[in-house]
């Protein structure tokens, strides 16, 4: 079964560069748009992002518009909790590509370990 799910070493989410997400103020509040916004880098990555180890410094009190949870996915997007997996899933491989490309690391290990390829 396919089923969306985080793979370390990734940290394509964490490329917040607000250009390339115009709808943004769609579906976060004025809050949590200031957030964001503070929260990226001058290189359009987010500043909590540690690009040497690829992990989140603030992974455990993250913002919510950073969490695939059923509600939050729900309430951003009005994704319905069993199109979670299929909308979370088509929303990485996006920016997996866009950040690293198709024929990366990062795309192969994400498709791997959701069941859309094999070892």
């Amino acid at each position: 079964m396919i089923m969306w799910k985080c793979v370390k070493n990734c940290g394509a989410c964490c490329h917040l560069d607000p250009t390339a997400r115009p709808e943004l103020d769609t579906y976060l509040s004025e809050a949590e748009l200031a957030q964001y916004l503070s929260m990226v880098g001058e290189d359009g990555w987010c500043i909590n992002f540690d690009r040497h180890n690829r992990t989140c410094q603030i992974y455990d009190t993250r913002p919510r518009f950073c969490r695939v949870e059923a509600s939050v996915f729900k309430d951003m997007y009005g994704i319905e909790p069993e199109e979670l997996d299929e909308f979370a899933i088509d929303c990485c491989q996006e920016q997996i590509a866009d950040v690293y490309g198709e024929d990366s690391r990062e795309w192969h290990d994400f498709n791997q370990a959701v069941g859309l390829v094999q070892q």
